[in-house]
């Protein structure tokens, strides 16, 4: 990928870190997250609280970003959604960039796109007007949490431990996704509960 193209993703804002500070009714580690509502792809409303009882992982996402682009063109995110359903992990993409910004996108745009690149998350939910963006402190795309069947969030921050958008990063990385989620489903602690995000920043209309 061109060093020009991963400029353009104005910034890769590594340096946004999930500290938990957070307004009221604004996501907290070790908390009760807040419920929202969002139109889904599917042209339907989807609700948190509708996932009580699952483990459900969010994703901040934007198909414009490099970023994005490494997980979902070489297969990886989609690998990821496919072992972790199957396992009864509710994963909602959410896509908080603003009308007119990189990466908006109306329910048929999102739908085109599941379709193209072959995405098996639970659901795509578009959040235009950026309130569950900013209740979850999501700053970049992509940006991971993972929450509890008791709705509290156990995990926030970057996928992995390498925040590159080279593809061949990925084989090396650590994934603090998918140890927050096997550790809390053997009932164990989650060790690392929080990572910087990085990645390009969320294009929020403010």
């Amino acid at each position: 990928m061109k060093i020009t193209t991963l400029l353009t993703c104005a910034a890769f804002a590594i340096s946004f870190s999930f500290t938990g500070r957070a307004l009221a009714d604004s996501a907290v580690l070790g908390q009760p997250v807040p419920d929202f509502s969002l139109p889904g792809a599917d042209g339907k409303t989807h609700a948190l609280s509708d996932y009580k009882g699952k483990f459900v992982v969010l994703e901040w996402t934007n198909p414009q970003c490099p970023f994005v682009h490494k997980f979902y063109d070489s297969g990886t995110m989609q690998q990821l959604q496919k072992e972790e359903t199957a396992k009864g992990v509710v994963w909602l993409r959410i896509n908080s960039s603003a009308p007119g910004h990189d990466g908006a996108q109306t329910p048929a745009d999102a739908a085109a796109y599941e379709k193209s690149h072959h995405v098996a998350s639970t659901e795509t939910l578009l959040d235009p007007n950026g309130t569950v963006g900013h209740e979850f402190n999501a700053t970049n795309t992509p940006q991971m949490f993972v929450i509890s069947p008791q709705g509290t969030l156990l995990y926030a921050g970057g996928i992995d431990d390498k925040p590159s958008a080279d593809p061949a990063d990925i084989a090396t990385a650590k994934n603090f996704v998918t140890a927050a989620l096997d550790e809390a489903m053997a009932g164990k602690p989650v060790t690392t509960a929080s990572a910087p995000p990085y990645g390009c920043s969320v294009k929020y209309a403010d």
